[in-house]
């Protein structure tokens, strides 16, 4: 619907569709510009009131033989702020307006005249508490969408990188940014993933990220190994679009989207490349076999305890040393629920009283459940590495999914002993190799299809790229 020329008409309207009267921090200003009436709309706490302030007097002092004809001219001629634009539809200027942009009505313009001198609320640029690195950068994404695209902006000054803003969310109106560098990224799936981010039909990306993932991948949600690659760091978005990839950022989330990504693209970490090869290579390994030491060393040892004729000589220390109250098999899953419960009370408890409550806890399960007889401690021995080492990797998702996959295997190993243990290694090994990246491609490339030259590059951290003059 097209806005009035008449600025009475126009009041009421947007008086009506705001409901002016009981939104206290929508804020409107009634003014004389040139002789004519004007209104300004705005929001506060979103706008910057010394701009506004500056304009509106400048706005006062208009004659009414300088007014111009028509909202075109009035911008370019008074207007003297370098985010500026002309709109004439209703409800697109309200969803600018809700934004944050200041809205400027003139009685006989038959457009709006909106002002991006907004601001909002944001935390400084810190290095984010998961994705921390030994070396490198210590600025974090943040909350506000403009400041992250500027964090990469800064890293990359090359025209070809490109910033689309999308929006999405029948109610929330969210602002999506899709980043990329032309001639690098794949075409038809930046094609798609664009298409597919316009045909939304949600009312609300309620919890951000995690809501448009679902809506971008509907499919195959029982598979737990991740399809995206979430960061909080900057340097590693950048590096993303440098490789061809496509980042998305969402307003009001501080992490980014990396994609298409593959389980080696979720394993590597800023760490591998700020240190030199050989340490980044040393770096990258471990991790590697860090992680699937948490997926299969809890599983083999309960299948060498249900089998003990099967330890050979040189492992005969691993055997339990006390006696049994609890089968083994109880004993792994109530500590991998008791983990997370753990965990879950970590994020709840005041900052003040995490560290003595986690000591206190730390005491009580590890000392007094063995001397009770609920837990083995060899058994609270190996659940305490699996639960360290979880931490070895950055992905969340992925160490959940690890998670998973253990549960399926203790379980398995307890109720069929060595063919469950191979089952269970078998459904895991399918659950990564028939995974698909939202290109629908492999999920382990380069070894299926097997490139030994990519092969390389995802094992051994090689010298970063450089040119030669």
């Amino acid at each position: 619907m097209k806005i009035s020329s008449n600025i009475q008409t126009v009041m009421e309207r947007f008086h009506s569709l705001l409901d002016v009267q009981k939104n206290f921090d929508i804020v409107y200003h009634t003014m004389e510009i040139g002789g004519k009436q004007a209104c300004l709309y705005f929001i506060d706490g979103f706008t910057k009131d010394d701009v506004l302030l500056k304009l509106m007097q400048t706005f006062s002092t208009i004659k009414d033989s300088d007014m111009p004809s028509n909202a075109h001219d009035f911008s370019k001629k008074y207007v003297a702020y370098g985010e500026t634009g002309l709109e004439t539809d209703e409800a697109a200027i309200a969803v600018q307006l809700l934004s944050g942009l200041s809205c400027l009505f003139i009685d006989g313009y038959f457009q709006c005249i909106t002002i991006d001198c907004r601001t909002y609320p944001a935390r400084g640029v810190a290095e984010p508490d998961k994705d921390k690195v030994l070396r490198g950068s210590r600025d974090g994404f943040v909350e506000t969408l403009i400041f992250n695209t500027a964090l990469i902006r800064r890293r990359i000054r090359d025209a070809a990188f490109t910033v689309e803003i999308l929006q999405t969310g029948e109610s929330s109106h969210t602002d999506i940014a899709v980043c990329y560098m032309k001639r690098r990224v794949d075409e038809d799936l930046l094609r798609r993933i664009k298409d597919r981010i316009r045909t939304l039909h949600v009312d609300a990306l309620t919890m951000n990220q995690e809501s448009l993932a679902e809506c971008l991948f509907p499919h195959k949600w029982f598979n737990p190994f991740p399809k995206f690659r979430f960061s909080e760091r900057p340097d590693t978005a950048a590096a993303s679009i440098l490789e061809g990839n496509i980042v998305i950022l969402v307003d009001n989330s501080p992490a980014c989207m990396i994609l298409p990504s593959s389980v080696f693209d979720i394993i590597e970490e800023a760490d591998d490349y700020y240190f030199p090869p050989v340490t980044g290579t040393y770096l990258r390994l471990s991790r590697m076999t860090v992680s699937l030491l948490t997926l299969l060393l809890t599983p083999i040892w309960l299948l060498l305890m249900q089998n003990p004729d099967w330890i050979p000589g040189w492992l005969t220390f691993i055997q339990l040393s006390d006696e049994i109250h609890v089968p083994l098999i109880w004993q792994l899953l109530i500590l991998e629920f008791a983990i997370d419960g753990l965990r879950l009370a970590a994020v709840n408890t005041p900052s003040m009283l995490t560290t003595p409550l986690s000591v206190i806890a730390g005491i009580v399960l590890g000392e007094y459940s063995v001397k009770s007889g609920w837990f083995n401690s060899e058994t609270m021995l190996y659940m305490a590495f699996v639960t360290v080492a979880n931490y070895s990797q950055a992905s969340y998702e992925l160490g959940y999914a690890l998670k998973f996959m253990r549960v399926i295997l203790l379980l398995l190993t307890s109720l069929f002993n060595f063919w469950g243990f191979a089952a269970g290694l078998l459904f895991s090994v399918c659950a990564i190799v028939f995974n698909r990246t939202i290109a629908g491609k492999s999920y382990i490339y380069p070894l299926i299809p097997f490139s030994w030259n990519e092969c390389k590059k995802r094992f051994l951290r090689g010298r970063l790229p450089h040119t030669q003059k």
